[in-house]
């Protein structure tokens, strides 16, 4: 979406409020909640320093849970809802690392490698992309490359968690078949990405802050809010990230920060997330 076609959406005096609040970029290691009421959704961003004593790490539960449960589990201060899956097997359809070890790939659930109308489409599932956090010799590294992408040199690979597509700095959807036409004609939407949804999404600054969002739909009169795709891309571009990556949406967009839950649609329990948890040792140095 162009800078005009946002001013339009939000209106013009929204729209200069909004750009004046907007500022992501780090100057104290102190973690910033922060949320951006718009007509048709309130957006919950959490910003995590590169200089902070916070650490992003994944996670997966054997059955589903919400993303309060996760952040009780693992000791942690935030919790955001991560990669996708299938509610009606509740196997994980994206890949998880986690420390290391693969706890998760798409190839081990029947229902997707076994549904022939999503068979042509599988290599570009199996390589969609993902979030990482590499440690290196210089410290910590995050970043939001594909599946296939090599790991750089002199780093390993911790965790890593796949959704998808990546928003910015072009959008993957058509590349990783979320999206797929035919004699130019959409024939597969799978995240009905111009339609208005609550979503969820990860970003990495220029200056290597991590930063969550979290997109809450509103009560209207029209029962159209939220965010489509192309929005989530506008909006994220104008907070002036360099990077940007979808996760799963909908009914499974929720954030947990400070003992308490946000919504983007539903009270619902989810198959994996991100977790934000305290760490003072130096092996996770921000590079």
């Amino acid at each position: 979406m162009s800078l005009k076609s946002l001013w339009l959406w939000l209106g013009g005096g929204m729209l200069i409020a909004l750009l004046l609040h907007l500022n992501v970029s780090s100057q104290t290691t102190e973690l910033q909640y922060r949320t951006y009421d718009l007509p048709q959704a309130l957006i919950h961003t959490l910003l995590i320093p590169r200089t902070s004593n916070f650490v992003v790490t994944v996670a997966q539960t054997e059955t589903l849970a919400t993303v309060a449960e996760f952040a009780e589990q693992y000791g942690a201060i935030a919790s955001l809802n991560g990669g996708f899956f299938d509610p009606h097997n509740q196997l994980s359809t994206s890949y998880l690392v986690q420390n290391g070890r693969v706890i998760a790939t798409p190839q081990d659930n029947p229902r997707l490698v076994g549904n022939p109308d999503l068979k042509p489409y599988l290599p570009q599932i199996f390589n969609r992309s993902e979030f990482r956090r590499y440690q290196c010799f210089t410290g910590t590294r995050y970043a939001l490359t594909q599946r296939s992408d090599p790991i750089p040199t002199g780093c390993m690979l911790v965790d890593a968690l796949g959704a998808g597509p990546r928003l910015l700095p072009e959008n993957t959807s058509t590349t990783e078949a979320f999206l797929a036409y035919a004699e130019g004609k959409l024939i597969r939407d799978a995240l009905g990405s111009k339609q208005k949804n609550a979503r969820t999404a990860i970003a990495l600054t220029p200056e290597g802050d991590v930063l969550w969002i979290m997109v809450a739909q509103k009560s209207t009169p029209s029962g159209d809010s939220g965010l489509s795709l192309e929005q989530l891309a506008a909006f994220c571009r104008s907070l002036g990230v360099k990077a940007a990556l979808n996760l799963d949406g909908g009914s499974s967009s929720s954030l947990y920060w400070e003992g308490k839950t946000y919504y983007g649609k539903v009270s619902r329990p989810v198959k994996s997330v991100l977790l934000l948890r305290n760490c003072q040792c130096d092996r996770f140095r921000r590079v």
